[in-house]
């Protein structure tokens, strides 16, 4: 099977092979995948980091040889941003890009679920972006996404194959900073998840990246001055 890595800051993944098609993720640079079809323009690729599949756009992909993928060394940017110099010039990096060269590596905390709250700190204000996973823009899921995969923990890409990840927790009050909780519509279905931080706040991308209120109920949105969203349950996904 034919392999690729992306080439550009962020390519859209998009659910069938047309422009104007739904995003349903983003692949950053460096990030490599299988080649399951490929034409002169649109190519559908299948994510190694987590099985993603989608059409991008073949010019935003260079084929790899399996050799070179399997022989590569690559490290994460955990940076807001990184510049770096190729042959075409500067190019500016979301975090959680991949490149073929040493990278500093910020430590946020030796704790694992602080770091991940204090990464998750550093997205404050990224825009919602339905599929994206870069810090250019988010969706709810993405966010989540992209903040453990820089802390070296690989997460499904959507919120209700999160939502099957980790241990269930009983109650609200029993939540510990980096846990999962998770919210659902009036059918029931997971539509939205956030991150837990202490005094049971929630940091979690619906409009914006954003930290709000969590109760039994659900996100409670001072500026609206209502719950947003209806909780379903929140899981425990680091352990101890």
């Amino acid at each position: 099977m034919d392999k690729a890595v992306c080439v550009v800051m962020a390519a859209p993944v998009r659910e069938v092979a047309e422009e104007q098609a739904e995003m349903v993720t983003q692949i950053l640079y460096g990030e490599s995948m299988d080649v399951l079809e490929s034409g002169k323009y649109w190519s559908k690729i299948k994510m190694h980091f987590d099985g993603y599949e989608g059409w991008v756009d073949s010019r935003q992909i260079r084929p790899v040889s399996e050799q070179d993928l399997a022989t590569r060394k690559v490290s994460t940017i955990t940076e807001n941003f990184q510049t770096v110099i190729m042959k075409q010039g500067r190019t500016l990096l979301s975090m959680g890009s991949e490149v073929e060269f040493p990278t500093v590596v910020s430590r946020r905390s030796h704790d694992l679920r602080e770091s991940i709250v204090l990464t998750a700190q550093e997205l404050l204000n990224i825009p919602y972006l339905w599929g994206g996973r870069s810090f250019f823009g988010v969706d709810c899921s993405g966010f989540v996404h992209l903040v453990y995969k820089i802390n070296g923990i690989k997460m499904p890409r959507d919120s209700y194959q999160q939502a099957e990840i980790g241990t269930p927790l009983t109650f609200l009050e029993e939540s510990r900073p980096g846990d999962l909780a998770f919210f659902e519509n009036k059918d029931g279905r997971i539509i939205h998840v956030g991150i837990m931080m202490e005094n049971q706040k929630i940091i979690h991308a619906s409009g914006k990246v954003r930290i709000d209120t969590l109760d039994s109920q659900g996100i409670f949105n001072k500026e609206i001055n209502e719950h947003s969203h209806k909780l379903r349950f929140v899981r425990d996904v680091i352990g101890s």
